[in-house]
């Protein structure tokens, strides 16, 4: 959230209350351990995330409105959602892959952990999480670069 443009919409503090919500509330789950909790916390920040950008980029309805002509430039959705569907897609890609590398991308990318906080959730050295977390980035560069 701290990389998003200003004005956006879902404040982390709604984001992080909507992953509680989806992830139980109150009636919480039998969390086998800390990393249990993690994955699915980060994985139900991605799903409302890229939820969230699927809605700002879907073709608005107009209703009974007349249509007014507009410049190209001022109806373009923000690079930021586009960033998350394609990351979004890319992730998907790398965990049909490797299932470690997504996870860990997912923790620090959408839970916003360091390689010290990934390694005691996975159980994993932190030298480990470094090495699979430079590995991740170049696959989801490729995987964006080669949908673009």
């Amino acid at each position: 959230m701290g990389r998003e443009a200003p004005g956006q919409t879902l404040q982390p503090t709604a984001l992080v209350h909507e992953a509680w919500l989806r992830l139980g509330a109150d009636r919480q789950p039998a969390w086998q351990n800390r990393a249990h909790f993690l994955a699915a916390a980060a994985e139900a920040m991605r799903r409302i995330l890229v939820e969230n950008a699927r809605r700002k980029l879907r073709p608005k309805h107009g209703g009974d409105q007349q249509r007014v002509e507009l410049d190209e430039s001022v109806i373009e959705p923000p690079a930021e959602d586009e960033k998350v569907l394609q990351v979004h897609e890319a992730l998907d890609a790398l965990a049909a892959e490797d299932a470690q590398k997504a996870e860990i991308v997912k923790l620090r990318f959408f839970v916003g952990l360091g390689n010290e906080e990934i390694a005691a959730a996975l159980g994993l050295n932190e030298k480990t999480v470094r090495r699979h977390w430079e590995v991740a980035k170049v696959r989801l560069f490729q995987s964006i670069k080669m949908h673009q």
